[in-house]
């Protein structure tokens, strides 16, 4: 399909680092990325799966994003085979069946992914909730240990932090003048990843400290 998303590493769209600053909420001045706070952001990773039907055990792919020392370390992306061969999410992300028709199960692909999280304090997602949920599904049904680290979303943090509505994922980075190709999971994950690191420190552990009371 013509909309289809990149999903080889090499091809996947990259996101710049620095805001375009024509396009911040009034009021706001944005920290220079690579700049490092006073106190530095825990290790985290963004993660965003995309999905075959409406059934959460049905990732059909997954981008990866780790953060350490306020800096992007390592990204990923993997085509995942979901368990059925319904594809009514076609028209999100564009994929098909016969793109992942050979692809590796999610129980094969995680393990492989998995230690991109070692050590890493919090996730984050944007709608954090959908994507909780499709990993604790897609662990269950491969009999996998799902990870305890908590979900931060970065929906409520643009919402709380800068007061963007309406706040998919497409506004917020249209708000902070961040690059997306929207529905390629890796491009969906740096996002959400730069748009934590825009946030700061502050903004954040008062999101964790919500999420954990």
């Amino acid at each position: 399909m013509g909309n289809r998303p990149q999903l080889v590493p090499s091809k996947t769209t990259q996101l710049l680092g620095l805001p375009n600053l024509r396009n911040l909420p009034a009021g706001w001045s944005a920290p220079l990325m690579g700049e490092h706070e006073e106190k530095e952001l825990p290790t985290f990773v963004a993660i965003d799966f995309e999905t075959s039907d409406s059934w959460r055990d049905s990732a059909c792919a997954v981008g990866i994003v780790r953060v350490e020392g306020q800096r992007i370390v390592a990204r990923r992306c993997e085509l995942i085979r979901p368990p059925r061969r319904t594809f009514s999410q076609t028209w999100i992300h564009g994929l098909t069946w016969e793109d992942v028709r050979d692809a590796p199960r999610f129980s094969e692909v995680w393990p492989r992914v998995r230690p991109l999280l070692n050590g890493a304090e919090f996730l984050a997602a944007h709608s954090a909730g959908f994507d909780r949920s499709v990993l604790c599904e897609c662990c269950k049904v491969g009999r996998l240990v799902v990870p305890r680290a908590p979900f931060l979303c970065t929906v409520k943090l643009a919402r709380a932090r800068w007061g963007i509505y309406p706040t998919k994922l497409s506004d917020v980075c249209q708000s902070l003048g961040l690059r997306l190709s929207h529905h390629d999971p890796q491009s969906d994950a740096e996002a959400c990843a730069r748009i934590v690191l825009m946030a700061g420190l502050e903004a954040v552990t008062s999101a964790l400290a919500q999420l954990l009371s």
